[in-house]
């Protein structure tokens, strides 16, 4: 393959900038992750006085010496009424030398006790495993729905989260359920109270590992049991690890103590006789040529500042090859072949807006990779299709909907990563979260949207006028203005990278520099399922 050249000026005052404006965000990010990996100081000293250890600690002692931890959503609930971070940590790791989904409840907040943003952090894990094939592990330390409302929230406001939250999260018995079913292994170590919902985590797993006069596990506690039936019950009887391991059945095994039921939790990996249906990769790989640091360099925050995709493309590809598909034709997007990490990848890029020309080569590059079992790597920098009447008469509506149909019938896998621009339908085509990609990614300075905010403004500007001339009223002008305001400082903060990623809409924000170890552990994670490209898709018109 041959060597992409870098034409990137390093030294250059837009990359300076650049690079300052990515340092000064990712600082931003790391304060947010150091505030969601700390938990709470009083809660965190109450665990270790009771010899527990906080989330992150059990995580680390359970996977394997120097394996990494590629943590899913990890912002959850930023701006929110909940802690960041959400109360749960979920995330892709290496246990006995098998790749797993691990999701553990943070018991230093709030008790582990679930709430819109970590159930959607839950539904996402399950996901994950399934579409991958990937072993689950739960910590499970749940004081069930958080029923608490927020200091100032509306009451009438909480009971309909509530509610809304009831109905949503319930699918989650059924996922992990649909594990089993599959064939895939669901292991639950519960390292204390586990109660309502939350009981029901090691009752639909396969492998339950208790802890001696730490795990209790009940549907209702001491005192819903008394509200309800008048028993006097303590908790050991109720739903102790004795009771549970030798009465009801439902504990497999008893640890002594924390570090034992991790140990025990290694050992079910262990016999798993786990194998990757996925081929192997090409293990005789090469480094970049060029520099990943350079990476921070090449987004602006002013996102109307263009870059070369394949600035991207040579940072993060096995020795900076690639072999570009139709170099010359529909120019604004770049399409081609690579491996990272000795993957095999088709990769998609940005260079501009979908054209016509660059949607029917998109369309024919995603056959050929579905006919060749080769994954799609879709790298985001898209304002959308093209508009406007020479377009239009020009087939970009009935062209882009090839591309689009060519995503939806896609079967190999997809990663995403927004590297910048992210709007309307452009979302769509190249592969977004709406389209089932196995992993997405967004870059700190990106953004999310329907449209862009001054263009979204604008359209609510042109409606309004034209409706007060439907009604023969004259415009007010200046409280359009203020409404125009307003309506593009909530789409511009909306749009932002960080809180598009702090509702789940991705699997989180990462540092350029580690974009091409993402990848790779995604890859990784894929090829524990079977890697096959469909032949067959729908109807489009030719």
């Amino acid at each position: 393959m041959p060597v992409l050249e870098s034409r990137l000026d390093t030294r250059s005052a837009v990359f300076q900038k650049n690079m300052a404006e990515m340092a000064d965000m990712l600082n931003t990010i790391d304060s947010f992750l150091k505030q969601a990996a700390a938990g709470d100081e009083k809660a965190v000293a109450r665990l270790r006085s009771r010899e527990k250890m906080p989330i992150r600690e059990r995580i680390a002692h359970v996977l394997d010496r120097d394996s990494p931890f590629l943590e899913i959503s990890p912002l959850a609930a930023w701006r929110s009424p909940f802690a960041i971070g959400s109360g749960f940590v979920m995330g892709i790791g290496v246990i006995e030398g098998i790749e797993c989904v691990i999701l553990g409840h943070d018991p230093s907040v709030r008790a582990g006790a679930f709430n819109p943003f970590n159930a959607k952090k839950l539904m996402r894990g399950l996901e994950i495993a399934r579409v991958n094939r990937l072993p689950y592990v739960q910590f499970v330390e749940s004081a069930g729905a958080d029923l608490r409302g927020e200091a100032g929230e509306d009451p009438e406001a909480a009971i309909q989260r509530e509610i809304e939250h009831f109905a949503e999260s319930g699918r989650w018995f059924y996922e992990i359920t649909e594990l089993s079913k599959m064939r895939i292994p669901t292991i639950s170590v519960v390292f204390g109270a586990s109660t309502a919902g939350g009981a029901y985590q090691p009752g639909m797993s396969d492998y339950n590992i208790f802890i001696k006069n730490q795990s209790k596990v009940f549907l209702g506690g001491v005192a819903l049991t008394k509200m309800a039936t008048g028993e006097d019950a303590n908790e050991e009887d109720l739903g102790g690890a004795d009771m549970h391991t030798t009465i009801s059945g439902l504990g497999d095994y008893l640890a002594q103590n924390e570090l034992d039921g991790i140990r025990m939790c290694r050992e079910v990996m262990r016999h798993l006789n786990w194998r990757k249906l996925g081929p192997a990769p090409n293990p005789e790989f090469e480094e970049p040529v060029h520099d990943p640091e350079d990476l921070l360099g090449l987004v602006s925050a002013d996102l109307k500042s263009p870059f070369d995709v394949r600035e991207v493309i040579s940072r993060i590809s096995d020795g900076s090859w690639f072999e570009e598909f139709k170099p010359l034709y529909g120019p604004t997007l770049v399409c081609g072949w690579a491996t990272i990490h000795g993957y095999p990848v088709g990769i998609l890029g940005n260079n501009g807006a979908l054209f016509s020309e660059s949607s029917e080569k998109a369309t024919q590059f995603i056959q050929l990779c579905n006919q060749i079992d080769v994954p799609i790597l879709f790298l985001q920098n898209i304002t959308g299709f093209i508009v406007g009447t020479e377009f239009e008469q020009g087939g970009i509506t009935k062209n882009g909907s090839k591309m689009i149909n060519a995503v939806s019938n896609s079967t190999v896998p997809h990663i995403t990563v927004i590297l910048a621009a992210s709007y309307g339908a452009g979302n769509y085509a190249m592969g977004g979260r709406a389209f089932g990609p196995r992993f997405t990614y967004i870059w700190p300075l990106a953004k999310i949207a329907v449209m862009g905010p001054k263009q979204m403004a604008g359209v609510m500007s042109i409606v309004g006028r034209a409706a007060a001339e439907r009604r023969g009223v004259t415009f007010d002008e200046k409280a359009d203005a203020e409404r125009a305001a307003v309506a593009e400082y909530w789409a511009e903060e909306r749009s932002k990278g960080l809180y598009a990623s702090s509702r789940v809409s991705d699997d989180g924000i990462i540092d350029p520099r580690d974009t091409r170890t993402v990848i790779a552990i995604s890859l990784s994670a894929a090829y524990n399922n079977k890697v096959e490209g469909t032949r067959e898709f729908g109807t489009w018109r030719m």
